[in-house]
């Protein structure tokens, strides 16, 4: 069955498997990083999973990271996959916005 499935894969290289994820969930009002403000609360699809956090598409063209001690405040944790995986729907507060830099500060403790 796992070889079939990584043959397939090879067959069509450059195909990322983050296609097949749900879109998120947008607020129609929050097109662009200009209509983003602190504090406001949005649905997100988690789209990556890395040591110090998770990347998470708000619907900016640009995904905002919530950093691992941004995660949870329940416990400690080692790895943000002990918490979110690719494809997570998750509610994130925005705690920074900089345009210069093309970075927005997320977070799930709400």
């Amino acid at each position: 069955m796992t070889l079939a499935d990584i043959i397939e894969e090879l067959m069509r290289p450059g195909r990322d498997p983050r296609e097949d994820m749900p879109a998120p969930i947008l607020r129609s009002d929050v097109l662009d990083m200009k209509d983003l403000e602190v504090g406001m609360i949005l649905k997100g699809t988690v789209r990556n999973v890395i040591d110090f956090g998770a990347f998470v598409d708000i619907g900016v063209h640009q995904d905002g990271l919530v950093h691992i001690s941004q995660i949870t405040n329940k416990k400690f944790i080692k790895h943000p996959l002990e918490v979110v995986s690719v494809g997570d729907i998750v509610d994130v507060k925005v705690i920074s916005v900089d345009a210069d830099k093309n970075r927005i500060g997320l977070s799930m403790i709400l």
